[in-house]
Formats: C-alpha cells, sequence, structure tokens
C-alpha cells in the first residue's frame, strides 16, 4: 500500500502533464491531463471532476495510488489547461464521452478503472453503458442516474457567475463558500483546491480558471423536473461503486439505494458529514476508492 499524509497536498509521486488533440463539431480541441505512476503501467485509472472543477482535485487520490496504477486525471474541455469550445452549446455530455475516448486511445490500453466526480461519473456512466466499453470498474461519486431540479437550480447560482478576485486569499474564501458541502477539509486541502482553480489575470487579480460558457446549455432553459437517466444506467454491466454524501442535494437517498438494486446493482457507501461532493482527498475516503478498485 502506498504510504501518503492526507492532510497536505501530495509531493512524492512522480507527476507528468500532457495534452491529447481530440475532435468536435467546430473543430480540433486540446484536451490537458495530468499522469501519475508507471507510465508503462497496463493498469490504469482514469479520474474525472466535476462541473466547475479540474483533474488536480485528484491529486491525493492520485498519489495513494499511483502505486497499482497508470492514474489520469483530464481537465474536461473548458477547464483547467484545456481548450475553450468557442461555440458553448459544445458542451455537452456526448462530446464529454468522445473526448474520452480519444484519450484512452492514446493511452493505448483495452480497458480502465474510472473514478467520476458528479458530471465525471455521468460521463463515465454514458460511456460505461456503451457496448465494448473500456470500463472495466466504475466508481460514481455523488452522482447517479437522477439529477435533483434542486440541485441544479442550486448549480445554476453559481456556475459561470463568479466576480474576478484581488488575489489568492479571495478566491479561497468564495470556493470554500461554494464549496461548503465538501465537508471539513483541512487548510491545506483549500488552498490546494483554490491554487489550482484560478488563472492570473492582467490586472493582477485572478480568476476562477474555467470558461463561463460551460453554464450556457444547462442555462438556457429551467428544468422542469428531475432528469432521469436510468436507461443509461440500467445498461451498465462493470462492477460499480455508488458513494453518496450524507448531506447530498444531488443524488437522493432513495435514487442511490435504488442504483443498488438494479443494473449493475452498485456497492453503496455513504460519507458521513458531506453534501455535493465527497473530495476524496482524506485517508477514509480513499481507503473506500482503494478498497473497491482492488478487488477485482
Amino acid at each position: 500500500m502506498s504510504q501518503f499524509d492526507s492532510s497536505s497536498p501530495p509531493t512524492g509521486a512522480a507527476m507528468r502533464q500532457r495534452r491529447v488533440q481530440c475532435s468536435g463539431p467546430h473543430g480540433l480541441h486540446r484536451m490537458a491531463y495530468a499522469e501519475w505512476g508507471d507510465p508503462r503501467n497496463p493498469r490504469v485509472l482514469v479520474c474525472v471532476h466535476g462541473l466547475t472543477r479540474q483533474g488536480r482535485d485528484f491529486d491525493f487520490l492520485a498519489q495513494a495510488l499511483a502505486g497499482e496504477y497508470r492514474v489520469v486525471c483530464p481537465d474536461v474541455v473548458g477547464r483547467g489547461r484545456s481548450d475553450w469550445h468557442p461555440v458553448k452549446d459544445d458542451y455537452q455530455l456526448p462530446l464529454y464521452v468522445a473526448d474520452m475516448v480519444t484519450l484512452i486511445a492514446r493511452l493505448d490500453v483495452e480497458q480502465v478503472h474510472w473514478v467520476g466526480t458528479s458530471m465525471g461519473g455521468l460521463i463515465g456512466m454514458a460511456l460505461s453503458s456503451l457496448p465494448n466499453t473500456p470500463v472495466a470498474r466504475l466508481v460514481l461519486n455523488d452522482v447517479g442516474p437522477v439529477a435533483t431540479v434542486e440541485s441544479v437550480q442550486r448549480l445554476q447560482t453559481y456556475v459561470g457567475k463568479a466576480p474576478p478576485f484581488a488575489n489568492i486569499a479571495e478566491a479561497e474564501a468564495y470556493i470554500r463558500a461554494v464549496g461548503a458541502p465538501f465537508g471539513s477539509l483541512t487548510d491545506a486541502q483549500w488552498r490546494h483546491l483554490t491554487e489550482h482553480e484560478i488563472r492570473p489575470r492582467a490586472d493582477g487579480g485572478v480568476e476562477l480558471n474555467y470558461d463561463p460558457g460551460i453554464a450556457e446549455p444547462f442555462l438556457k432553459s429551467p428544468l422542469p423536473a428531475d432528469v432521469a437517466l436510468w436507461a443509461i444506467y440500467d445498461a451498465i454491466r462493470c462492477p460499480t461503486l455508488a458513494i453518496r454524501g450524507e448531506q447530498s442535494d444531488l443524488l437522493a437517498r432513495e435514487i442511490w439505494l435504488e442504483m443498488g438494486r438494479r443494473g449493475p446493482q452498485a456497492r453503496t457507501v455513504e460519507i458521513a458529514g458531506v453534501g455535493h461532493a465527497p473530495m476524496l482527498m482524506d485517508a477514509a475516503q480513499i481507503g473506500v476508492v482503494r478498497d473497491f478498485l482492488l478487488a477485482g
């Protein structure tokens, strides 16, 4: 088992930063990714972040698992170091799935294990449901086949609306506020989440490092009801772990329990004292993921 300190930012395992070129309906774009562990290791773990986040959220998990896996953490297009789409309607699930197929082809492996938080879980669900999927083991972190109206409305209050910040301290205060459902994190963990979520501005300040246009597709029309994707979930055949934050407003408890009864009949684990979504940064949460992934 890899030894790591989950209270401070990872420093022990070497990380490589790369890009892969992908194709979309309006041209080519580059998707950045961070890679940990032995690049020759045929056992690959792909970790995909939430709607407004980026791949460096998984640094703690990646360092903990780099001894067993080649861990690959992409910045979904429009986030982090990846390109932004000029046509904002291209920020859609089918294109995200296509980008991940391109990434896995670049990695030159037949199968991967997958950890997806929120949006990253939706991408993993969609990819896992396809015939001949490369996903052999799936972790869905606080996401399932039903998204509640309440959770989408909460996202609509802040996605793409963050103000510029004078300095990193202001940015961290904002991230702590909108990220309050992440639960109790250390000061070092909050600073880590902030440092990789911002970029410098010409006026000397900083701003969040994602395209505000990612919000446009789901801001165009209000949801009249919860969004249900049970047909996709029921088509999944690989072993699946469904993690839920005890106070989550995105993954309702009754939906999470139903995920254990149908489709892949996911193993269900609930994280106390956390909403949407567990950040998989502390030893206990990392242990839940590790135990499931390595059980196979």
